[in-house]
């Protein structure tokens, strides 16, 4: 399985609004300009997260989009088989000779396990904790 834009965006998208979880709309084009992305590109991905009830719009000047739910209580796992779909490293694994079979399984669940222990609120912690760490030299 590989991880195409879609996914990494909405998941850039999805930790842009679990950091302004509490604080009101935030929109697309502020998110976009933020990580520099395409604005266009963004719209049609927040779609497929607003119909899976990730993600609720809120019209008006100030409107934007918000969480549906505590970024502690959504998974990159969520976001990722809403835009990716199944989380599956091969195709036809029941196909497969049963050693194989064995191993496409492993790496299949063990890709399961880190996308559906990793919440919004995991992925926003971190990447503001990096934001704000630098290297210390001493001489």
């Amino acid at each position: 399985m590989k991880i195409s834009t879609k996914g990494r965006y909405g998941l850039t998208i999805m930790i842009e609004l679990a950091k302004k979880h509490g604080e009101g709309p935030t929109s697309l084009k502020t998110i976009a300009q933020a990580n520099d992305l395409s604005e266009h590109y963004l719209e049609q991905l927040i779609a497929p997260l607003r119909n899976a009830g990730l993600v609720k719009s809120i019209r008006g000047a100030y409107g934007g989009y918000i969480l549906t739910n505590e970024p502690s209580k959504i998974t990159a796992g969520d976001v990722i088989r809403v835009l990716e779909g199944p989380i599956t490293p091969v195709e036809g694994i029941e196909d497969e000779e049963p050693a194989k079979r064995e191993l496409w399984i492993r790496i299949r669940d063990a890709i399961k396990d880190v996308l559906d222990n990793t919440t919004l609120e995991d992925l926003a912690n971190h990447s503001d904790d990096n934001e704000h760490d630098g290297y210390m030299f001493y001489i």
